[in-house]
């Protein structure tokens, strides 16, 4: 059986067109966010966007004849969509009113490192070598580092509050990426995503109802640069982008795939500076080098064990089989 990785091999431009988008669409997004929050109410603007995104993508998949998801999926469907669109995209956006967008996606980058906490402290899943330890505390001196008042090296001190949001919402993503296995979702990962969004969306509506903003909402008064920041979270940053990050896992390897989780913080960070006006100095650049490096090193390092687990797997099977 050949690997989807070598199977109708699409042609070089097609893969260096879907990298760039996944790696400047979703890098930009935080701006996006940052412009549209100065006028949008947070969770109403969140809930908008994802709404959409979901509507509009599952009415594609209908279209084209993907199955609509049965009862246990729209199950799995709305636990993924509250951990990790209610709870990560509500502490985004609300953060993002009080944090710079660079800023918001360093400390984001934390994911992968939240979800290795977890999976050693809690699931057992990983062990604790001393290649991942590195890469947790180097991670950890970073995020410190950003939220440190007394490390602030000459930039304003970031917003306690809104520095915790985004550990919050790290903390969501990363239980919703590692429930997601244990879940009845639809196999249409296009299917799953569209049923995740509506979930998570239609959530962040009534939390925006609960918190009043739709009392104090006046479309007219919103701005063309905000609402046009709201359309391109849509059609670009949650339709276009996703729709490239699918297509790339047919005939690129994951690990490869999930550098967008190193260049997006990067890109946030330039863009937030030349188009968003945002100060980066010496702290910013500390902690996002420290924080990316930790990233770097816990993702090749589970990689490389989950390899030598493959190789030990195949390596014992002919034991296995004759035992049997």
């Amino acid at each position: 059986m050949r690997s989807r990785t070598t199977w109708a091999r699409p042609p070089f431009w097609k893969v260096f067109l879907a990298f760039a988008i996944i790696y400047i669409v979703w890098g930009s997004t935080y701006l996006a966010i940052r412009v549209g929050v100065r006028e949008f109410p947070p969770f109403l603007m969140a809930g908008l966007r994802f709404t959409s995104a979901g509507a509009a993508m599952w009415a594609w998949m209908r279209v084209t004849g993907v199955p609509a998801p049965n009862r246990r999926e729209w199950r799995g469907a709305l636990l993924l969509g509250t951990l990790m669109f209610l709870i990560d995209y509500a502490c985004l956006f609300w953060a993002e009113t009080r944090v710079p967008s660079g800023i918001a996606a360093v400390i984001l980058a934390m994911i992968p490192v939240t979800i290795t906490l977890l999976e050693i402290a809690f699931l057992r899943t990983q062990r604790l070598t001393a290649r991942l330890g590195f890469g947790l505390v180097v991670g950890m001196i970073g995020v410190a580092v950003l939220m440190n008042p007394g490390a602030s090296l000459g930039e304003a001190p970031i917003d306690p509050k809104g520095a915790v949001a985004l550990l919050v919402s790290c903390c969501g993503w990363s239980v919703g990426t590692i429930v997601t296995k244990r879940l009845a979702l639809p196999e249409s990962k296009a299917m799953s995503a569209a049923a995740q969004m509506l979930c998570g969306g239609v959530q962040l509506l009534l939390l925006a109802a609960i918190a009043g903003e739709f009392a104090g909402f006046h479309p007219q008064a919103i701005s063309r640069t905000a609402w046009f920041s709201l359309v391109y979270l849509i059609v670009f940053g949650s339709i276009i982008a996703f729709t490239a990050y699918v297509w790339l896992l047919h005939y690129e390897s994951p690990t490869k795939v999930g550098t967008y989780a190193y260049v997006n913080p990067v890109v946030a960070v330039i863009l937030g500076a030349l188009l968003g006006g945002e100060a980066v100095g010496r702290r910013t650049g500390v902690g996002t080098a420290l924080i990316l490096a930790g990233v770097i090193v816990i993702t090749t390092a589970k990689a490389t064990l989950a390899r030598r687990d493959a190789r030990l797997d195949r390596a014992e099977e002919p034991a296995r089989l004759t035992a049997e």
